[in-house]
C-alpha cells in the first residue's frame, strides 16, 4: 500500500519534460496509427455497417477530447506501471481491450446494425493500437530518464 502510493507520487512528481514527451509520442504513435486504421476501414467495414448513423462531417471536438483523455488514461495504466518493455505492450494490450470492449460491446448490445464481426476487429485494432504506442511512449520515457 505505501509503495502503491509512493509510486503514484513519483509519477505525479516525475519531471515535467519526461511526462510531456511521453503523453506527446502516445498521441503522435496512436494518432498515426488510428488515422491509417480509419482512412482504409471506415468505407470498407465501419459505414457498411453503421450506415447513416456515422456523422458527416465528424465532428472534431469530441474526437480531439477522446484522443486526450484516451492518452492520459493508457498512460496513467500503462507505461507509468511497467518496468520493462514487454510489461508496457502487455499493459497497454489489456487497457485497450478493456476499453475498447466497453464502446464496442455495448454497441453491439444496443445498436441492432453493430454486428460481432465489427465488435471483434474493432476490440483487437484497440488493444493492438494501445499496445504499440504505450510501448513507444515506455522506451521514449526510459530514454529521456537516461539520459
Amino acid at each position: 500500500m505505501i509503495q502503491s502510493a509512493l509510486s503514484l507520487v513519483f509519477h505525479v512528481w516525475r519531471p515535467a519534460h519526461v511526462r510531456y514527451r511521453r503523453v506527446i509520442t502516445f498521441l503522435v504513435v496512436f494518432g498515426a496509427m488510428d488515422a491509417v486504421w480509419l482512412s482504409i476501414m471506415v468505407p470498407r467495414i465501419y459505414l457498411p455497417t453503421i450506415g447513416d448513423m456515422a456523422a458527416s462531417p465528424m465532428r472534431i471536438l469530441p474526437a480531439i477530447i477522446f484522443y486526450l483523455l484516451y492518452a492520459a488514461g493508457a498512460l496513467f495504466f500503462t507505461s507509468a506501471r511497467a518496468e520493462q518493455t514487454g510489461a508496457a505492450f502487455v499493459y497497454g494490450v489489456l487497457f485497450g481491450a478493456v476499453a475498447y470492449a466497453t464502446y464496442d460491446l455495448t454497441n453491439y448490445a444496443t445498436l441492432r446494425n453493430w454486428n460481432l464481426s465489427l465488435t471483434l476487429i474493432d476490440m483487437f485494432w484497440g488493444a493492438t493500437a494501445t499496445g504499440v504506442a504505450a510501448t513507444a511512449a515506455y522506451m521514449v520515457m526510459r530514454y529521456v530518464a537516461e539520459r
